[in-house]
């Protein structure tokens, strides 16, 4: 039986399963550590292995011809990595790529989709969370081409510290500019309006989400409509006995 490490939260998604679906294949499952930058996998790559984080954040990239990339949506603690095996698709259509470094439960493509097709629960519930990750990327690929650039930051950041269950993030103005599709000089006149606002402090490499609510204040519709979709699908469940 597979045993959280102290430093390690759940997945929401595995901590949803019963006891008897959590045991028929938590044998399968293995705890890696994920570093920034890493690629799970790649644009038109056959997925071999799914991915749960816990503490880290994997962003799903699509880069156009010209080099320049947007991220289309992000996964952490609520969700899983590589759902195109679930549907048959076997390859990415994006990167899957980890923005935000920490730990995550792997587990084969091969062996997670024999329990997708032979169980009513696991395969409900992932479809719940395809159907969030769908609003997800919409809402995001509206929220670029309508909403403020200051208004995206917010977006992002409020989305990355729910994930996160942490005020302070690890990441630098050049990465949310990549993730954001953006120039760099514009997150940081977009972070320094917010800091001028006392809503956040930003400092090379480091962010801190100083008043959250003002944050919400400032973010466009698209953070709550995204949350609002995964909080009615797929409720955060109080941690199973045999996951203590």
């Amino acid at each position: 039986m597979i045993q959280l490490r102290g430093d390690v939260r759940e997945n929401h998604l595995l901590a949803a399963l019963p006891t008897e679906e959590w045991q028929k294949f938590a044998h399968q499952l293995e705890i890696v550590r994920l570093q920034r930058g890493q690629v799970l996998s790649d644009h038109g790559e056959k997925i071999t292995n799914l991915y749960f984080p816990t503490t880290a954040i994997v962003s799903l990239m699509y880069t156009m011809e010209n080099g320049g990339s947007v991220e289309i949506a992000a996964v952490g603690n609520e969700g899983v990595v590589g759902v195109p095996v679930l549907t048959g698709g076997e390859t990415m259509p994006s990167r899957a790529q980890v923005h935000s470094a920490g730990f995550a439960y792997k587990i084969s493509a091969h062996a997670f989709k024999q329990h997708f097709m032979q169980s009513q629960f696991m395969h409900r519930l992932m479809l719940l969370y395809m159907q969030a990750l769908m609003t997800q990327i919409a809402q995001t690929a509206a929220c670029n081409r309508h909403h403020a650039l200051a208004r995206q930051l917010c977006r992002w950041l409020l989305l990355a510290v729910d994930r996160l269950s942490t005020n302070e993030l690890t990441v630098t103005q050049e990465t949310i500019a990549n993730m954001l599709g953006v120039r760099r000089e514009g997150v940081t006149e977009a972070a320094g309006k917010l800091q001028e606002a006392g809503l956040i402090h930003h400092s090379r490499g480091h962010i801190t989400v100083l008043d959250r609510s003002g944050l919400e204040e400032k973010a466009c519709e698209c953070y709550g409509i995204v949350k609002r979709e995964f909080d009615r699908l797929l409720p955060r469940y109080e941690r199973p006995q045999y996951m203590n």
